[in-house]
């Protein structure tokens, strides 16, 4: 059965962090780093202009020596904020009340909370307790894709459902002074904190993408050499090695036999992850897309940065901007630790 998404809302912090500001930054608390114009050269390459954080650069919990428990309610709070103002304003966007959801899905990596974002959303909203619940929290930037995949489920198993998906993350908490590999300086740059939403259900409520079949992928053996995160007194960090950028390229000979077999090789608009300019361009070298159908990911990526989970919602609410035309095929895909990968086919229906 397929499913029908409503156009996301999307919501940042108040705190516009330009890369001239994240360079003069490490500078500042780098001035010997031996790669030092190495390191400024690539946070520049990263293709983001700027990104929102949740506190200021400055602030303890984002450049400054403040610990793992401080970091962590920090950041868990300000996703809790972001993801509410996001939700209601899918509620809104698809005229709906909190008491029309039938099921919540949620997504988010960047700090420890029990219960998770399901029951504060339940509570912050005034769901029905009733609500079936599904928290995805360690998904990082594969959230939103995966999310949207397992509410079409969901809309499958459970004809009528409206299902309310939700993606925060405060990616900022991340930001240490002590990570200084090249890997540790770029995330630096690339990320951003924001909360997306939307309502899924199998009959559309606007115009819109419909989904018609998803696919998830774990490339074997990559667990440990990958992305991953990991905690310390500090707070949380995010790792990975050289052989991370190589994972778009194995994964894409699987997810085309996939496209092959739903006959969607040939895609009419695409919305891709906007993970960094590596990830982009080997999207675009693998499923032969041009430079106009990863307009909207690109922009994504410039504006805002890489929102984890978020990023798709993102692009899917620019797609909205300047919509396919009714009937068009798309493709929509993010890649997240593991490495992980996240895929749906669907159409756009006008």
């Amino acid at each position: 059965m397929p499913a029908h998404v409503t156009r996301p809302a999307v919501k940042h912090p108040g705190n516009w962090v330009t890369t001239d500001d994240i360079c003069d930054n490490v500078q500042t608390h780098h001035p010997e780093h031996p790669r030092l114009g190495v390191v400024l050269r690539v946070i520049r390459n990263t293709g983001v202009q700027r990104r929102a954080f949740a506190h200021s650069l400055d602030s303890d919990t984002v450049s400054g020596q403040t610990g793992l428990v401080d970091r962590n309610t920090k950041a868990w709070a300000a996703a809790c904020a972001l993801a509410d103002d996001a939700a209601e304003q899918a509620l809104e966007n698809a005229g709906l009340q909190p008491r029309d959801v039938d099921a919540i899905i949620t997504s988010h990596s960047t700090s420890w909370a029990v219960p998770q974002l399901d029951v504060h959303l339940i509570n912050a909203l005034g769901l029905r307790p009733t609500v079936r619940r599904t928290a995805l929290t360690t998904l990082g930037c594969v959230g939103g894709a995966t999310a949207l995949s397992k509410a079409a489920d969901h809309v499958a198993a459970r004809p009528g459902s409206r299902v309310l998906v939700v993606v925060a993350e405060a990616i900022s908490t991340i930001y240490h002074h002590a990570d200084d590999t090249i890997e540790g300086m770029i995330y630096k740059a690339l990320f951003g904190d924001s909360a997306g939403a939307c309502i899924v259900t199998d009959e559309p409520l606007q115009p819109g993408l419909r989904i018609d079949d998803t696919w998830e992928y774990v490339l074997p053996g990559s667990r440990d050499n990958s992305y991953w995160g990991r905690l310390d007194e500090t707070g949380f960090h995010f790792d990975s090695t050289r052989e991370a950028v190589n994972g778009p390229a194995q994964v894409m000979p699987h997810l085309r036999d996939w496209l092959k077999q739903n006959d969607a090789l040939d895609t009419d608009f695409a919305i891709i992850h906007a993970g960094g300019p590596a990830i982009l361009n080997a999207v675009q070298k693998g499923l032969g897309l041009t430079a106009e159908q990863l307009a909207h990911s690109w922009a994504s990526l410039a504006d805002v940065g890489n929102l984890g989970g978020a990023s798709v919602l993102d692009v899917l609410r620019r797609t909205h901007d300047t919509p396919p035309a009714g009937g068009d095929r798309g493709v929509m895909l993010a890649y997240g630790p593991g490495f992980a990968t996240t895929a749906l086919t669907g159409t756009w229906v006008s």
